[in-house]
């Protein structure tokens, strides 16, 4: 394991083995950030499900409320007249299969990709590309669509996808630090709703069995899972 920088390690020391509330551990990340760039707040929940089985599977999407903060470059495969639709909207590249060619050859200038369903027989094409980025569009995300206009407001708009890993752990970005800290909390309570929200009805037990905040350059800060109980209230 990579030895940690030394602010990381003064930072580290400073953090209580207890569970901190959001807005606390949300505060403490802003004021030890001592980078000089805009560092990300981030959560990783571990859930007890077992992704192997596809019934317990926890993925989805959604928009915060206050953004996320990054300039997302939008890709969209379309024709027609939801070529003109796309563009209006403000994706930053639209076409088919010229679009799908210039992947193929290594072009990767992009952040998010939302196609039409009658272009997926192009797109498919590309998953060896697309899937290990996360980058493969999907009913379920809300990146097939023929409402491209609206798919691409809501990705401008900060909508983030979640999706649990293989160890049954589910990481997502929450904002900049940069942020007002009432926002950062705003964004947090609005992830962990729709993760609860995507609970799978053959998840048995604990479905939350651990929550952390952490910075792009910060600890992982364990957070007091009693704020679950006050989103399901």
């Amino acid at each position: 394991m990579a030895r940690r920088g030394k602010h990381y390690r003064k930072v580290a020391e400073k953090v209580e083995q207890r569970p901190y509330a959001v807005e606390e551990a949300i505060d403490f990340l802003k004021q030890s950030s001592a980078t000089k760039f805009d560092q990300t707040l981030e959560i990783a929940m571990r859930l007890g499900v077992d992704p192997k089985h596809a019934d317990q599977m926890v993925r989805g999407t959604v928009v915060l409320p206050h953004g996320t903060g990054k300039q997302v470059r939008i890709l969209v495969f379309a024709s027609g007249e939801k070529v003109k639709e796309a563009e209006e909207a403000g994706a930053d590249a639209v076409g088919g299969d010229e679009l799908a060619q210039k992947i193929q050859d290594g072009w990767l200038d992009f952040d998010a990709v939302i196609s039409t369903p009658d272009m997926m027989k192009v797109v498919g094409r590309l998953g060896r590309v697309l899937g290990p980025r996360g980058l493969m569009p999907n009913p379920k995300s809300g990146t097939v669509t023929f409402d491209v206009g609206k798919a691409i407001e809501d990705i401008k708009a900060g909508k983030v996808e979640f999706r649990v890993d293989k160890a049954g752990v589910l990481h997502a970005p929450l904002g900049k630090l940069s942020f007002e800290s009432d926002h950062l909390r705003d964004n947090t309570l609005s992830l962990l709703a729709a993760v609860l929200r995507a609970k799978p009805s053959a998840a048995k037990g604990k479905y939350v069995r651990g929550i952390s905040l952490t910075s792009t350059m910060g600890p992982g800060l364990k957070l007091d899972e009693t704020v679950l109980q006050a989103i399901e209230a």
